[in-house]
């Protein structure tokens, strides 16, 4: 099912996303000659890594069987394709605007931050449950971009954990913060396709579609 060329990306997104959700479905899809892994986070963002081989079919099995069959090396997949309730961006979209990832890794750990604070010393005196926090970190606009024709584009911080926490950025130094730098000249790509909004990494993608998505073309 994963070729030896994508075995190793493939386990490390796996094992990332079953930290986020143990119970997450993948879909691998052929595209051309190459391929896509796709799986859907808690936080409603869609992520997909490429593969440089085709998968045989398009098919969605458990995520965490995956893993073990890369772990095991072999073995047959219960197929999971009812159970996958997702559209998919129906192409890669249009290019609106390139940033440093050094300054998308830094979003990350402030929020990462800020939610800790939260938790620990309350919001304005008053104490907040972690959750609701959580909840309006998530839909904070961390990024905001303007199209050549003058729209602005809303990239919520949700984009960026999901970015963050799949490792898509490249090599980062992992503390506290759980990601608190970038190396190198890496940047990452704000991209719109009909009703979505990208954010396109050097190991993968993160795609978010927003509930009243009439303004993005």
């Amino acid at each position: 099912m994963i070729g030896e060329a994508d075995r190793a990306d493939v386990g490390d997104f796996l094992t990332r996303l079953m930290r986020l959700d143990p119970a997450a479905l993948v879909r691998l899809r052929p595209v051309a000659a190459a391929g896509e892994i796709w799986a859907m986070l808690p936080f409603r963002v869609l992520v997909s890594r490429r593969l440089l081989k085709a998968p045989p079919i398009d098919v969605t099995v458990a995520g965490s069987d995956l893993l073990a069959e890369l772990d095991r090396g072999g073995g047959g997949l219960t197929r999971r394709d009812a159970a996958w309730r997702w559209p998919l961006p129906s192409s890669a979209g249009r290019a609106v605007e390139t940033i440093p990832a050094a300054d998308v890794v830094r979003l990350a750990a402030a929020a990462s931050r800020t939610l800790r604070t939260a938790a620990a010393e309350g919001v304005a005196g008053r104490v907040v449950g972690e959750r609701l926090v959580r909840d309006a970190l998530l839909d904070h606009v961390a990024i905001a971009v303007t199209t050549d024709d003058g729209e602005r584009i809303d990239v919520p911080q949700r984009m960026v954990q999901a970015v963050a926490r799949m490792g898509f950025l490249g090599r980062v130094t992992q503390g506290d913060d759980a990601i608190t730098q970038s190396y190198g000249d890496k940047s990452v790509t704000v991209r719109l396709a009909t009703g979505w909004i990208g954010i396109d990494c050097l190991h993968g993608s993160a795609w978010y579609r927003p509930i009243s998505p009439l303004r993005l073309h």
